[in-house]
């Protein structure tokens, strides 16, 4: 092997470990990241104790923020360890799905009216949020799915089996 080819190769293998250094994650006592998740031991400003803030990549704010054992000095807090940290993480994306879940909640709205014979119409309500022009959109379906009608709406609108009926028998008007 030539000494050019041997300063190639070990060239290329510092840059691996450099890389390898740069994409290991930080597991320290009070810091730890792994699976897009970084949690951070703080003390808790609100008494003596200490708390643990779970902040997902990318994101600003803690997804997740909650009280954190004592470590047995009584004074500084527990080390984060493996368990502790995936713990946190499956209770962190806990919370966000629940976020998740109920702002759908509030977006989305459907109801089912009865017609004549065996038939029903769905009439879903969609809000869009935006911060300067929010609106919703108003949409009956047939049994089958097949789209009946669908107009804009005010993202104040009530949908309910009583104001579906009604948009139903104006001929699918757009609501005031």
């Amino acid at each position: 092997m030539t000494d050019a080819m041997f300063d190639d190769t070990l060239l290329s293998d510092q840059d691996q470990d450099q890389n390898q250094d740069e994409d290991a994650l930080v597991q320290e006592d009070r810091l730890w990241q792994a699976n897009g998740w970084t949690a951070r031991v703080i003390k808790n400003d609100e008494d003596e104790g200490w708390a643990v803030a779970m902040i997902k990549d990318g994101e600003p704010e803690p997804a997740l923020v909650g009280p954190w054992t004592m470590g047995r000095d009584k004074k500084n807090p527990k080390p984060l360890d493996i368990n502790a940290f995936n713990t946190l993480v499956k209770t962190a994306n806990e919370v966000l799905r629940r976020h998740e879940q109920q702002l759908h909640a509030q977006l989305h709205k459907s109801v089912r009216v009865n017609t004549e014979g065996a038939a029903y119409i769905t009439v879903n309500f969609d809000i869009t949020p935006d911060e300067d022009e929010p609106y919703a959109t108003l949409t009956a379906f047939d049994p089958y799915g097949e789209e009946l009608a669908q107009v804009r709406a005010l993202p104040t609108f009530k949908l309910s089996v009583a104001s579906a009926t009604a948009w139903i028998e104006s001929g699918y008007r757009r609501p005031a």
